[in-house]
């Protein structure tokens, strides 16, 4: 039983592991770090795979968690409007407001810029109420005063080069915080030094126009912004002896803070949020406290006290934090615009038909979440929109009382409430064949209940009904949380893709993790698993070498799994005939070295140059990619047909040659003995599953016939070395002379030429058949595009190429795929007329008819005019 289970341990493909990972290795470092379309020429940025382990996952990629800002967005800040006192300034629209218009039917003009208006990176604001120091004679010039001074001083940023406004530059931590220290420049309140306890602003607010005056404000506590805290305050002591706290925040969390009074200035700014919301800006809100020296000195101990604690430092920090950031009074609020990159609505509408689902991951607000998620093609008027918001009359008249233990129950009771409601919902429109899209959008205060056990299952079945997720107001553990959820819950391939320190936790929790290259550091990116410039490359990453890579490796698996089978079961056959005694059929050598030099090249060349259809029509026929989502290429049913064509042509390399031996004879009369027999049995194995090869391959290149060819050749080479030279000095030797033996018979020849032919017989059959009648997808769009000269390899995009320099473009132009590709692309049948397939594109379903495929297949094609 021991030396058995020893001669079918070859039915184990050791060496799979090794190609695997050479295949793996030379995708990412060769074809994905080098693709020119994936090449940012702005920031000379390439794409990275920082990993070769999740190549094939790529192509089965089937929920991606995104953020918004930096990864959807261009994260280029730029002040665009604000709230002051109950008043709202600036002009113009945005790229939201714009598309909201057109999706309504109105026609929309750019608003004409005064001529008086400054433009200044980070800066877009036109409004001549407050320009050229013009809100000094605005009603509410006092609020104006006190927003522009919270502007200029909470922040921590640090000014560099000379202090004038035309040479500044400012470092921030983030770009929202540089555009707002930016606006306040060109308010008239320029921040121009800092020191560790001092922040000088020159301040043109007196009476005399023209007149600037030097104010130095002394630093006494910051209370520095976290995504938990979702805010930023400063203390700060006046030349005069004024202590003021300047805070800025959400404005979930600043309304929570506002002191009694002011209800009218409340509801007016909260209104004004919305309209920026719903123009897709980021809001923040402004406001301030003026502090007693006696309170100040009370709370500045608890402070200092919390600040030097060695155990929960930032805890207590926060607890501290909270003892003063209360009774505040709003000034207004700042809306600042990030425009969308480029080509992020085009890519996420591909993406939707590859039958992806995306989900958005963000911490802004409702209406502006909305309003992005429209203008990327995520949300569309067509959807049936669940929106499930604590933004309600109900829930507000709960927190104004400020129970909290009563609001976290009411909240409760509403998330589940909806969520119940919304299940019962959704069923009614998979009933109907034409039923609208659905889309869940969540804030985070209902996440935080629907994440709890007893919603969690129904928050699941929910969204993963759904063809788009919004999530707003989430905090990075709510990014992981769901993320987690889906990933353990759907039991799907996850893709997440951020930009961000607080994006790293979704990114990890993921299947797949996708940092971009930005403007907030290399924290994503070094946490990545893939790293890209921008959001659209996600479709060359995805759909183009993912479904490669999908496509290669299932080839190369299955074919590793069908030549060992092939090989062992020919030795299994044998044993029926020497009574399970153990014999072994083939020359230990032949084992040895069928996976590791007679079989293992061409498989390596398969996994790395096939390609069913060119780069441009995997991204033209993004449908294509839902078979590697279903996992079409390896499954029981393909590895029972693999299955069965082995034994077949085991059975035939075993009985065809041995029963033939039979009768034949070499040259000396003699009949063939054992290791005669098994010698030509390896040879047509070897010939064989070569030649299967290249039968399963899409597009054959000169690679294809080298390795190949070579394989074969070093075959022959080798047995005739072996049997003639390293057997030459044992004549007794099992091997000896065997090859030559064998070649000096016509039997010989006869059975290399047949064996193969009667072995692969089933195979060409069977392939022809299924072509016919029951094609996959990308064999119908092969048919198609069989006479196009890009059907199998494109150019390089030229838009790509014009940006890089000639010494780049020829190192690049070097290091990309062979170009040249042999004539026989595989393409067996010409069967135009798949209408069920080019139906789908439009949306709409017709079911496949065999017969109809075969008869326009049987058809003569019509010869194209050259």
């Amino acid at each position: 039983m021991l030396t058995l289970l020893t001669l079918y341990s070859t039915i184990i493909p050791i060496s799979l592991y090794v190609s695997i990972e050479t295949i793996k290795f030379i995708q990412s470092s060769q074809f994905i770090n080098k693709d020119l379309n994936m090449y940012h020429a702005e920031s000379n940025t390439p794409a990275s795979a920082r990993t070769s382990n999740l190549n094939e996952e790529l192509g089965q990629v089937e929920y991606i968690f995104s953020d918004k800002t930096g990864t959807l967005t261009r994260n280029l800040m730029e002040f665009f409007k604000c709230s002051i006192g109950g008043e709202m300034y600036g002009t113009g629209m945005t790229e939201i407001e714009m598309g909201v218009a057109e999706r309504k039917g109105i026609k929309v003009q750019e608003a004409k810029t005064s001529t008086n208006s400054l433009r200044e990176k980070g800066f877009n604001f036109d409004d001549v109420r407050l320009m050229q120091g013009a809100w000094r004679h605005e009603p509410n010039h006092d609020a104006c005063k006190e927003y522009f001074r919270c502007l200029a001083i909470c922040h921590t940023v640090l000014p560099e080069g000379e202090e004038t406004p035309e040479k500044i530059r400012y470092q921030a931590a983030s770009p929202d915080e540089a555009a707002l220290v930016l606006a306040a420049k060109n308010f008239g309140f320029f921040f121009y030094r800092r020191t560790p306890t001092m922040i000088y602003v020159r301040e043109s607010h007196v009476e005399k126009m023209g007149k600037t005056q030097d104010v130095s404000y002394e630093i006494l506590n910051v209370l520095e912004f976290n995504s938990t805290r979702k805010r930023q305050s400063v203390v700060c002591r006046y030349p005069d002896g004024r202590l003021v706290l300047y805070c800025k925040g959400a404005d979930t969390v600043i309304y929570e803070r506002l002191g009694t009074g002011n209800d009218d200035l409340n509801k007016v700014t909260r209104v004004h949020l919305e309209q920026f919301g719903s123009a897709g800006l980021r809001t923040l809100c402004l406001a301030y406290r003026d502090l007693a020296p006696d309170l100040y000195e009370s709370w500045n101990e608890k402070f200092i006290t919390a600040k030097s604690s060695l155990r929960d430092r930032e805890k207590r920090l926060d607890e501290v934090a909270e003892l003063i950031e209360k009774e505040l009074i709003l000034i207004g609020a700042t809306a600042i615009e990030d425009k969308l990159q480029e080509g992020v609505p085009n890519c996420i509408q591909t993406l939707s038909r590859a039958g992806i689902k995306i989900w958005v991951l963000t911490g802004d607000k409702i209406e502006t979440a909305i309003n992005i998620a429209y203008a990327c093609n995520l949300l569309n008027n067509e959807m049936k929109q669940f929106i499930i918001s604590s933004e309600t009359d109900a829930i507000r008249e709960v927190e104004e009382r400020g129970d909290q233990t009563e609001i976290a129950r009411f909240m409760k009771e509403e998330v589940k409430k909806q969520l119940k409601q919304f299940l019962d919902e959704a069923p009614q429109y998979f009933c109907s064949p034409s039923g609208p899209k659905l889309a869940l959008v969540i804030d985070g205060k209902c996440l935080m209940y629907a994440l709890e056990p007893s919603l969690r299952i129904m928050l699941l079945t929910l969204s993963l009904n759904c063809s788009s997720v919004v999530c707003c107001r989430v905090s990075p553990l709510q990014k992981a949380q769901v993320t987690s959820l889906v990933k353990k819950g759907a039991r799907k391939i996850t893709l997440s893709i951020g930009d961000g320190a607080n994006d790293v936790s979704m990114i990890q929790a993921a299947h797949i993790g996708i940092g971009i290259s930005g403007l907030e550091g290399m924290q994503a990116v070094m946490a990545s698993d893939f790293a890209i410039a921008q959001f659209r490359f996600l479709e060359d990453l995805l759909l183009v070498h993912g479904r490669w890579s999908y496509i290669r490796l299932c080839k190369v698996v299955m074919y590793f799994f069908y030549k060992n089978l092939a090989f062992t079961l020919t030795q299994f056959w044998f044993t029926f005939g020497t009574g399970f005694s153990g014999q072994r059929f083939y020359d230990d050598w032949f084992q040895s070295l069928y996976n590791v030099i007679f079989t293992a090249l061409p498989v390596v060349i398969v996994g790395l140059f096939d390609q069913d259809i060119s780069s441009s029509l995997s991204k033209k026929y993004p449908e294509l990619y839902k078979e590697g989502v279903r996992n079409m290429f390896f499954n029981r049913r393909i590895v029972a047909i693999w299955a069965c064509f082995a034994v077949y042509q085991s059975l035939v390399f075993f009985y065809f040659v041995s029963l033939s031996s039979s009768t034949s004879r070499d040259s000396d009369g003699k009949m063939f003995g054992l290791w005669d027999v098994s010698t030509m049995a390896f040879t047509c194995v070897v010939v064989t599953v070569n030649l299967r090869l290249l039968m399963m391959c899409n597009s054959i290149t000169r690679w294809h016939y080298i390795s190949v060819g070579g394989s074969i050749i070093v075959w022959f080479v080798f047995i005739f070395v072996y049997s003639g030279i390293m057997t030459r000095f044992d004549r007794n030797d099992n091997m000896f002379w065997v090859i030559y033996v064998l070649m000096s018979t016509s039997y010989f020849y006869i059975t290399l030429l047949l064996v193969p032919v009667a072995a692969l017989l089933g195979d060409f059959l069977y392939l022809g058949v299924q072509r016919w009648f029951f094609p996959y997808d990308y064999q119908i769009v092969q048919e198609s595009h069989k006479d196009d000269a890009d059907s199998i390899n494109t150019p390089d995009s030229q838009e790509t190429k014009e940006h890089l320099t000639p010494d780049e473009a020829r190192s690049n132009a070097i290091s990309q795929l062979p170009k040249e590709v042999s004539k026989h692309s595989g393409f067996a049948f010409d069967s135009p007329g798949y209408e069920s397939f080019f139906a789908t594109q439009f949306g709409k379903y017709v079911p496949p008819k065999a017969w109809d495929v075969a008869r326009r297949a049987s058809m003569k094609s019509k010869s194209k005019p050259k």
